[in-house]
């Protein structure tokens, strides 16, 4: 089988040929942006191939990186397959007419509030806002780890925050969303924003970057994705911390969706359905990755996080993506400046 992968978004080394790759108009070769952590990518789309026989090229992305090449592909679109990243890009793309609607028949046993009513995107996992604080830096500054957004306006925090850009990261957009609500509207939620501003170290690319920073004694603390932060956790970052808000916290529906004007339609429907499928969603323990999963016979991480014992703000992926970019705008207007 030919295969064709290749991290982007700033990473490099990891490209596998086999055969030639012909791209999104072979015939026979699916093209697909995928979202997750590296590892997990890989292994998920072996297990495709390895199911359905199917050959893939895979490039991987940060989800507001795949959002912003679907936009640029809009009028030749070179891929079929938009894999991982949370929802609200995902309704953000389908607002502009960049995603194809499928009603997968796999999808059915899929919750509700984790798919979309016409099928432009199916919820495949579920990741949660979480604090990454170093042992270390919490130690040296007499701090416990943080359980309120608001502990991190802190002096002893100032230059030791890391999060990613939301422009460039579907995480920090999760996150972004989630102080607004958190903060009760846009107005409150931004003057915190404007506060919590000094405090930042910088704003990454990659969502799960500040993890590793932290884990690495570069920065105190971090926002990014739960199952993110355990796993550094157990690659071996021993001197970091998960903690969450108290006052609630925000979470993706981690999605899969065919890209409109894709031109291997059959195939690129048979990967939705593999796609929410329990043996697809179970591929992420394997490479130790640790989402919480949407299918009701898919076996969870048994390190992921316990849902119902946080406090989750009624976050509205629907919502989240049609004013994705007004509240981006925003961002960059009256915090970056």
């Amino acid at each position: 089988m030919k295969k064709h992968w290749l991290l982007a978004g700033g990473l490099t080394g990891l490209i596998a040929l086999g055969g030639c790759s012909q791209g999104a108009d072979s015939g026979g070769t699916l093209t697909v942006y995928v979202g997750f952590q590296e590892d997990h990518a890989v292994a998920a789309i072996d297990k495709f191939t390895e199911e359905t026989g199917i050959d893939v090229n895979m490039v991987r992305m940060s989800a507001g990186e795949i959002l912003a090449k679907v936009r640029a592909e809009k009028n030749n679109p070179q891929a079929d397959i938009w894999y991982g990243g949370p929802a609200d890009t995902f309704v953000a793309a389908q607002k502009e007419g960049l995603l194809h609607a499928y009603q997968s028949p796999e999808a059915d046993v899929i919750p509700d509030e984790y798919k979309d009513s016409e099928g432009y995107w199916s919820g495949v996992y579920v990741g949660v806002i979480g604090f990454a604080t170093n042992q270390n830096f919490l130690d040296k500054n007499g701090l416990e780890a943080p359980t309120s957004w608001d502990d991190f306006l802190d002096p002893a925090y100032t230059n030791e925050l890391v999060m990613a850009h939301p422009s460039s990261s579907g995480t920090a957009y999760t996150a972004l969303y989630s102080i607004l609500e958190s903060k009760g509207g846009d107005d409150p939620g931004f003057e915190y924003l404007s506060e919590l501003h000094p405090q930042i170290q910088q704003y990454t690319t990659s969502g799960s970057a500040p993890g590793r920073m932290v884990g690495l004694n570069e920065a105190g603390a971090g926002i990014l994705f739960a199952h993110d932060i355990i796993k550094y956790q157990e690659e071996g970052f021993e001197d970091i911390v998960l903690s969450f808000p108290e006052e609630g916290t925000g979470f993706e529906i981690g999605s899969s969706a065919i890209i409109e004007g894709s031109k291997n339609e059959e195939l690129a429907e048979q990967f939705i359905d593999w796609s929410v499928s329990p043996s697809a969603q179970e591929v992420g323990k394997t490479t130790n990755n640790f989402q919480n999963l949407t299918h009701p016979d898919a076996e969870e991480p048994e390190k992921a996080v316990k849902l119902d014992e946080l406090t989750l703000v009624d976050s509205d992926p629907l919502e989240a993506g049609d004013r994705r970019q007004e509240i981006i705008d925003r961002f960059e207007s009256d915090i970056i400046k």
